[in-house]
């Protein structure tokens, strides 16, 4: 729960309803410009993966100053190399994917909902940048983008999964949904635990307004290795996996 202390700084850096609008403006003006960059890195560069790696860095770099966020990583990002692995991030703010690609290395995709692939310029640059699409609606399209997203991990990107599904409006965790863990079992993959903490003051779900010149931290779990669980076990590793998640938000971490 929060303090009152903590409540009070909230409100004296939420903005008001004009600079909100302006500021979602610029925000999606810079993202378009970016994604322009990266769909031109994608057909010219050789490789294009680092390229395109490149751009969406500074893309996120771009939306984190733009709102004075003040990002702080905590814990180590430690993976056996050449092995599938996710990322399974909290998800309670808009700015979980920009704040994930500042603070994890690699080649970072996220598994995002079809309806985004849907928005012009935005989608193209997605698709062509191999984020990956995932219909939560047609069970037999599911299949076949996690059949996908197996093949990206296994040529080298690391899968971002938000294992709730949806935004939380207080930082809390929702229930798990089954398709991450699905994906991780199938591909004997790395899960590491990732939680943004506080994030969910920035903007929170189903709010608009922002709250400037926050302070976040990025905590970074220990790797858990999906290979020691059969698929009759996927409930057992959504609770190891929670578990880790819970105890990172927990903690006050230095």
């Amino acid at each position: 729960m929060n303090t009152s202390t903590e409540i009070v700084a909230v409100k004296e850096s939420r903005v008001g309803l004009l600079l909100t609008i302006w500021l979602a403006s610029v925000s999606w003006l810079v993202t378009f410009y970016y994604c322009t960059r990266a769909m031109i890195a994608s057909l010219t560069a050789k490789p294009a993966r680092p390229a395109v790696d490149k751009v969406l860095r500074q893309w996120s770099q771009a939306l984190v100053r733009l709102i004075n966020l003040n990002v702080k990583v905590v814990g180590e990002f430690k993976v056996e190399p050449g092995r599938p692995c996710i990322v399974m991030c909290s998800h309670s703010s808009a700015y979980d994917i920009p704040v994930s690609f500042v603070a994890v290395p690699g080649s970072l995709r996220m598994l995002a909902k079809k309806e985004l692939f849907k928005i012009p310029i935005f989608g193209r640059a997605m698709r062509m940048s191999e984020f990956i699409s995932i219909d939560r609606q047609d069970k037999d399209q599911a299949r076949k983008d996690l059949e996908l997203a197996r093949q990206k991990m296994e040529s080298g990107i690391t899968i971002w999964i938000a294992p709730e599904g949806t935004r939380s409006q207080d930082g809390e965790l929702l229930p798990f949904k089954k398709g991450g863990m699905h994906l991780a079992i199938q591909t004997n993959a790395q899960i590491v635990p990732v939680v943004i903490k506080d994030i969910h003051r920035v903007l929170p779900a189903k709010r608009f307004r922002f709250n400037l010149n926050q302070s976040i931290e990025v905590r970074i779990g220990d790797a858990i290795d999906a290979s020691d669980y059969g698929v009759e076990q996927r409930n057992q590793l959504s609770k190891t996996v929670r578990g880790a998640m819970e105890q990172l938000l927990a903690p006050p971490m230095e």
